[in-house]
Parts: C-alpha cells; sequence; structure tokens
C-alpha cells in the first residue's frame, strides 16, 4: 500500500475542501508514491513525536495542527526549531500529513468525538455548513440514464447525509438540431429533433463538482450534454461545526461538572455558571469554539463545553448557559481514537503496518498548584 492510497481514504471521510479557506492540509511534506510503513498519529509533531516515530518504524506522521501552516520565508537549520524538524523529516524520508479543520466540520470528526466522550447521544451538528454545495441537473436519453447516474454517482454526486446514489428524475422531450459540423448520436445532421430525456437531478458539495461534470460528460452520449448548475444555501448534512446531543438523564449543574472533569480527565477547568435548571441537552466544539456560543443559545443548550474561552464571553453566557473552557489539547486529543479506528478497519488485511498513537503528550500548558 502507497501513501496516496491512506490519504485518499483518509480525504474521503475528511476532505480538504471542507476545511477553513486559509487552512493548510493534506499532505505537507513526502511522497504520495511512498510505501506505506508504521503510522504514527498524534495532535501536533514535535522533537519527542518524531524521535518516537523514528523508533517505532513509522514512515506517515498524521497530525491534527499542522506542522507548516503560514508560509515558510526560511529554513534555518541551525536555530529555527520548526526548520530542524523538516530537515529530520526529509533526512528520514518521512511523510507528515495534517487534517486540521477539515476534520473539525467533519462527521465522526473532533467535536463528534469529544461528544461521545461525554456519553452524549442523538448527535447532530450544532451549525451545519452552507454554500459548499450545488444542484446539477443533466438531462439524459433514457437508455443512457444508468450509466450517467452510475458515473455520477461513483464521482461523489448524490450524497445527502448517510444516504448515497440520491437523485430526482422526470421525463420529457428534448429538441435540437445539429449543425454541418455537429456529430449527434442520436438523429441526422441539420435536421430538427426530437428525444425522449430523463431530467436528472441532485446535490453535490462545491469540493466534488468539478469531478462529477468530468464524469458526466465522458459518460453522456451527447456531443454537447446539457446541463444546469444550481449554487445552493441549504445547510449541509455532513459538514458543519460544533455537535449538540443529549444525556441520557439530566443531571445537576454540579454533577455535569463532575461528569465533565471525570470523562475528560481533567485536573482542572474554568467555567460560569448557567441557569438553576438541571442539564440535559449538551453543546461541544474541541478546541477554539465559543463563536458557536450563540448557536448554542439558541438551540436551547443548557451546557456548552469547548476551548480558549475569553473573558466577555463569560460575562455572555453567565446565567444563560453553564459555559465549559475543559482546554483546547484536552478537547480535542480523542479525536485520534476516531483516526486510529478509520485507518485500521482500511488497512486490515496489511497485518505488517502499525497504527501507534503518541505516548506522550504535546499539551504546552502546565497547571501551576501553590
Amino acid at each position: 500500500m502507497i501513501i496516496g492510497d491512506l490519504t485518499k481514504h483518509l480525504e474521503d471521510w475528511a476532505p480538504p475542501g471542507a476545511a477553513w479557506e486559509k487552512d493548510n492540509v493534506g499532505l505537507q511534506i513526502g511522497s504520495s508514491g511512498q510505501q506505506l510503513k508504521n503510522i504514527m498519529l498524534c495532535l501536533e509533531l514535535d522533537d519527542g513525536v518524531l524521535k518516537e516515530a523514528l523508533n517505532k518504524k513509522c514512515n506517515f506522521i498524521f497530525t491534527h495542527h499542522p506542522l507548516i501552516f503560514s508560509p515558510l520565508k526560511r529554513l534555518d537549520f541551525e536555530t529555527g526549531k520548526q526548520s530542524r524538524l523538516i530537515q529530520k523529516i526529509i533526512r528520514h524520508e518521512l511523510n507528515v500529513y495534517s487534517a486540521h479543520t477539515n476534520l473539525d466540520f467533519t462527521k465522526d470528526g473532533v467535536s463528534f468525538e469529544l461528544a461521545k466522550i461525554l456519553k452524549l447521544t442523538n448527535l447532530r451538528f450544532l451549525e451545519p455548513q452552507e454554500d459548499n454545495q450545488f444542484k446539477v441537473t443533466v438531462f439524459v436519453p433514457a437508455a443512457a440514464l444508468e450509466k450517467v447516474a452510475g458515473a455520477v454517482f461513483n464521482a461523489g454526486g448524490g450524497i445527502i447525509g448517510e444516504y448515497k446514489n440520491c437523485s430526482f428524475r422526470s421525463s420529457g422531450e428534448g429538441t435540437f438540431t445539429g449543425s454541418r459540423k455537429s456529430n449527434p448520436a442520436i438523429g441526422k445532421i441539420n435536421k430538427f429533433e426530437k428525444v425522449v430525456e430523463t431530467r436528472l437531478e441532485f446535490l453535490v458539495n462545491s469540493w466534488k463538482l468539478k469531478g462529477v461534470i468530468t464524469a458526466l460528460r465522458k459518460s453522456h452520449p451527447y456531443e454537447e450534454p446539457a446541463y444546469d448548475i444550481y449554487p445552493l444555501k441549504n445547510k449541509n448534512a455532513d459538514f458543519g461545526a460544533g455537535v449538540i446531543g443529549e444525556l441520557e438523564k439530566e443531571i445537576t449543574g454540579k454533577r455535569f461538572l463532575i461528569h465533565t472533569g471525570k470523562m475528560l480527565k481533567l485536573k482542572s477547568f474554568k467555567y460560569c455558571n448557567g441557569s438553576t435548571g438541571p442539564v440535559k441537552r449538551v453543546a461541544v466544539c474541541g478546541g477554539a469554539g465559543s463563536d458557536l456560543l450563540k448557536a448554542a443559545l439558541a438551540a436551547r443548550a443548557d451546557a456548552f463545553i469547548t476551548a480558549d474561552v475569553k473573558y466577555h464571553s463569560y460575562h455572555d453566557a453567565a446565567g444563560r448557559i453553564l459555559l465549559i473552557d475543559a482546554g483546547h489539547y484536552e478537547t480535542e486529543i480523542h479525536v485520534l481514537n476516531a483516526v486510529a479506528l478509520k485507518i485500521r478497519n482500511y488497512i486490515s488485511n496489511e497485518k505488517e503496518i502499525k497504527v501507534l498513537k503518541y505516548s506522550g503528550n504535546t499539551n504546552p500548558v502546565k497547571f501551576f498548584k501553590q
């Protein structure tokens, strides 16, 4: 198995196109054609991770936080910490791959895994993404309908939530007259033709659109297939920010604080009190998600767990929702369990390849006790 096989599998789950537009995700260093050996998973890459990866004979390092985020202006191997890491990675022919905000925004990604750790059920996106879907309509002669539909579906069109191969079909009559330079698949040159056609409609995510249209054109029998592309404002069922779910039973705010600390194995955390009522509906966002406070309130959540909360956000939440800052590392590290499972299921026949999680801790935040 080569590196490119694994990265394609990961990107089918967490596509780079779903990431924040200014993010830097995907294969950051390496070669997609290199043979895959052992795999090391970490939240971010540092000297400790690199040392363990080399000791465990890993040549693929998966990170959540990109090693290269901002454009590099220079590689200083004498004093540059990042530069020295890159030098070692290249010297040992390692491959570094990052899934950042695309993993934040995908189903069963960062926030979903956080919600599962907290034992929440009935999970759905707190704020689904918008403006990243299109509806494509194409007109196909009846005899070629299944061939075109199959090509479109295989290219990633027609997916809605947990359903694939989704389309709408209606029959009608198409007309055309081909010029002397045309090469019609049906009818004759310079003759007005009428053909029974099916109007095939389906949704496609923006990052799949180019590939879907290419597949449509290649599979369509017409020299010039007629199709329309409509931008949509629909909420995307498969990608979004944060998650909202429910506890099995409602509990007091104090009990929920204890529950949060226990499930996330926290030494301490910051919070502000919400209403005096019980906690049942809970919103979460792994990492810095305090911008979703309004969405959590609009969803009538009793509690909201995220990280990197600003002082004034506590004021906005006080008396309205139990707001918990559980730490950036602490709310994101659990996603490596989901990544490990995705990879292990995919390479189950490759018995010689090991999937390892970094045994150390890359969290730079420490707690001081007087």
